[in-house]
């Protein structure tokens, strides 16, 4: 069972996501800092790990009611940082007695920093560009008037940068130059690699358009939602995820996000 929440209040998560749930004991569940495991794990800012619940010595029984409702016996709670904030925990946990190792503490380590990060760029977003997306690009006819060679380079430089502040003045400098070489905008298109499926496939090429879609898709959003933020219509939307999923060897919208950000087109 995987399941989790984010921060709602001072120093208080509430458990609203579930994968595997048998019953709804957890389901809404507001746990305080300091309180349970997962209040351990934001208090501490690590991941916590108990492998028999029931007998753990190391966390408190606040929430025991919930938890044996749904039958755990094994739990484990990563927090999800963004800088010194605790924004949620994730939480995995077994109902027999078999024993979590670090493997799976390590996945879901994993699994957390891809969150820390997507936050942390939708944080910088909202801040800068509130009804823009989380990777947002600039109007297509801006960059055709970029040189080619210069916009590549800082569109390729501004995929691979953590930083949300410092790829945000990427974007912004490959908005703002001037000059056209006279070329269709599909002769700057991204390349990245596609490789969703784990074999060898040839380069593939992103469109500005396609990476915005993605960059959307990764936020959770709908097609529709992402159809109103980027003046489009959703079959518009669900045109440039398919091409970018077969691009990118994808089945699904969310292998072609995880393909797109693990070669740097996200």
């Amino acid at each position: 069972m995987v399941f989790g929440g984010a921060i709602t209040g001072r120093d208080r998560l509430q458990i609203t996501e579930f994968v595997g749930a048998k019953s709804g004991t957890m389901r809404g569940l507001r746990v305080q800092a300091g309180s349970g495991l997962g209040g351990k794990a934001m208090a501490m800012r690590r991941p916590v790990l108990v492998n028999d619940y029931a007998r753990a010595d190391a966390i408190t029984h606040d929430y025991d009611e919930a938890v044996t409702g749904e039958g755990i016996r094994t739990m484990v709670g990563v927090p999800v940082l963004v800088g010194r904030s605790v924004r949620g925990v994730l939480y995995g946990a077994l109902r027999g007695t078999v024993a979590i190792g670090d493997r799976v503490v390590d996945s879901m380590v994993t699994v957390s920093r891809v969150l820390e990060q997507d936050l942390a760029v939708r944080d910088a977003m909202e801040r800068r560009h509130p009804s823009s997306a989380i990777f947002p690009l600039p109007e297509e006819h801006a960059l055709e008037q970029a040189p080619p060679e210069i916009r590549r380079r800082l569109l390729d430089l501004a995929g691979r940068v953590d930083d949300p502040d410092v790829r945000d003045e990427l974007m912004d400098v490959v908005a703002h130059l001037a000059g056209n070489d006279g070329a269709t905008p599909e002769a700057h298109l991204e390349e990245v690699p596609a490789a969703a499926s784990g074999s060898v496939v040839p380069r593939v090429r992103l469109s500005p358009r396609e990476r915005e879609v993605l960059a959307q898709v990764a936020m959770g959003h709908t097609n529709a939602l992402i159809g109103e933020r980027l003046g489009v219509g959703a079959e518009t939307v669900k045109s440039y995820l398919r091409t970018a999923m077969r691009k990118l060897g994808a089945n699904n919208r969310i292998e072609a996000v995880v393909a797109a950000r693990r070669f740097g087109a996200l």
